[in-house]
This record gives C-alpha cells, structure tokens and sequence, in this order.
C-alpha cells in the first residue's frame, strides 16, 4: 500500500492521500502527459477541505509536503506553497458535482492537438467510449488562472467526465483520484485513435441502436467491476 511502512502502523488518511496524489502526479509526469510546471490534480478530503498541488512544481518531483490543502473558497489550510493558479477550475467542479471526489488537469499532446483545434471527441467511432468515458466536448478559450476558465467549464460540468480546454489542455474527473486519473488516460488514448482514424481517411461511427445497445450493459459492466458476491464465489 502506497504511504505504508511496514512495522510504524497505517497512515493517517490525510498522509495516505497526500501518497496517493503524488503518485497520480508521478504517473502523469511519465506517460508524458504533462511537462515542466504542467497540470494540477486535486483531491476532496472530509470536512469540506481539499488537497491540490502547489503553483511552480514539475509533477515528476512533487513531494507530500509540497501539497496545499485548502477550504473550497481556496483559503489554504495546511501547506507553505501557493496552490496551483487554476484551483478555481477545480473548485468549479466540486461545487457543481458533489459525486466528484478527484478533478486531473494535464496537457497530454494528441487531446491537446484536438482542444487546440477545437475539435470534440463526440463521433461515436469507439464502445469503450460510449460505455465509459462518454463524449468529450471542447469549452470555449478562456484566459488561464482567471475566472474565466471555470465559467468556461460549467455549462459541460454536469452531463460530461471531462472536456477538452480549448488552446489550453483538458480536464477529467471522477467518484475518485483513480477514476480522474483512468479518465484523462483514457482521454487521450481515444485522442491518438481518432488522430489516426483521421489519417486514414474516413472512420465509421456506431450507429444509434448500436450506442444505446452499448449503454444498455453499463450495469452490467458496473456489476463485473465489483468484487464476486459470496453465492459467486460458491456457484
């Protein structure tokens, strides 16, 4: 378990998230997703606080103690750094979803190419799409690190699991940091297959009954996700 030292007892949760953020960073950092300063993360902690990496830090070395928590006006609660610049884009999030327990922001460069053309990630080319990570719409240019950027999000916040930051990036979230992070990995891999169905020349999108035949398994894909109940274990 990240965080865990054998032989000095579990980790407060507090320690545990911030292991767990770091690692997320980490990942992001070495599939290329981001470079340099790139992108921010945050995660929701109890009590109406939240934990986010700090402005000025390559996510390949972010430390726990580099972490910032902060109240979801964006006061900092615990930390020495300055949150990340773009902490209201994350706040926007949390305010306008409940469910949402980790936001991701990264410049991955197939997704980015596409925000940059304004171009959605919404043909239906792919079932793993439809079943999972859904269409991914393009928010307007918005300035970064001013309120704009979150105005620019809300209106897709509710109905979508991320968007693609025109000139800008692209931006995930889920029920948890993994399901954040899965999102914008899936992100962009669907970027780089419909980069290349474009090359080719012409793909074909599943047709309507074949898309709502896709979503109609979406609890059955729910159910295979879980682990086996005691009378699967038995059968």
């Amino acid at each position: 378990m990240s965080g865990y030292i054998p032989g000095q007892g579990a980790p407060s949760a507090l320690a545990f998230a911030k292991s767990q953020l770091c690692e997320a960073c980490h990942l992001l950092y070495q599939r290329g997703y981001v470079a340099s300063n790139d992108g921010n993360l945050s995660l929701r902690l109890e009590g109406g606080r939240f934990l986010i990496t700090p402005s000025g830090v390559s996510k390949g070395r972010i430390t726990p103690e580099m972490l910032v928590v902060c109240d979801g006006d964006g006061h900092v609660l615990e930390g020495d750094r300055h949150p990340s610049s773009e902490a209201p884009m994350h706040w926007a999030v949390y305010a306008a979803r409940p469910d949402v327990g980790a936001v991701v922001h990264a410049h991955p460069a197939a997704a980015t190419a596409f925000a940059a053309c304004r171009r959605p990630l919404d043909v239906p080319y792919l079932t793993e799409v439809v079943s999972g990570l859904g269409p991914i719409p393009v928010a307007p240019y918005a300035l970064p690190s001013t309120p704009e950027v979150p105005q620019s999000i809300l209106p897709f916040v509710a109905d979508h699991n991320g968007v693609l930051l025109a000139n800008h990036g692209a931006l995930t979230w889920g029920s948890d940091l993994w399901s954040a992070f899965d999102r914008m990995e899936q992100l962009e891999h669907t970027a780089k297959i419909y980069l290349n169905i474009a090359l080719l020349g012409e793909g074909v999108p599943l047709t309507q009954q074949q898309v709502e035949a896709i979503r109609g398994l979406a609890g059955y894909y729910r159910t295979l996700a879980q682990p086996r109940t005691k009378e699967e274990s038995h059968g």
